[in-house]
């Protein structure tokens, strides 16, 4: 599923650009990828747009970026808060994971709001414990289909295989 929503990412710049499921998938099909893989990046890609409607995006000065921010939540969070994962969630997304996502949180590149959809598109997908480049995926595309292009380093680094990096 997730070459398919790799492709899906590299070639519809926005989410808004991105063709109706029907249309998708029938170019999903013609590039030749596996249509049970198409059906699950279909579902998962239509429970993504449900989960970013609500998303309110600030403009900057010039009106070329933007800042996400999540719709008002009934109870207004506390800096002083915490997430605790559920048990699933611990299991699911690993602790690898759930570093990189206190990471995002602290570089404030993943409001609560937008950690809160990618928690829940990452629980959507299938199979045991999701990898980190996996994770990397889904936070882009949060930001695909909410409409903003993450910071140039912050796509760098969720663009870039660490494992390859030189130390300096």
């Amino acid at each position: 599923m997730f070459e398919v929503l790799v492709y899906v990412y590299e070639n519809y710049w926005r989410g808004d650009a991105c063709p109706e499921p029907e249309q998708l998938g029938r170019k999903l099909s013609a590039q030749g990828f596996d249509p049970q893989e198409i059906r699950d990046a279909l579902r998962w890609l239509d429970g993504l747009n449900m989960a970013t409607q609500g998303i309110e995006l600030i403009r900057h000065a010039g009106g070329t970026s933007a800042t996400v921010g999540a719709a008002p939540p009934v109870l207004p969070g506390s800096p002083d808060s915490m997430r605790i994962y559920s048990t699933a969630e611990q299991e699911h997304l690993g602790a690898e994971c759930l570093g990189f996502i206190r990471f995002l949180e602290s570089s404030q590149v993943l409001s609560a709001g937008l950690r809160e959809i990618v928690i829940d598109r990452a629980m959507a997908t299938n199979g045991d414990a999701l990898s980190l480049g996996e994770l990397k995926i889904i936070v882009l595309l949060v930001h695909w289909s909410a409409g903003v292009e993450p910071d140039a380093l912050v796509l760098d680094e969720l663009s870039d295989d660490a494992s390859t990096r030189v130390a300096h």
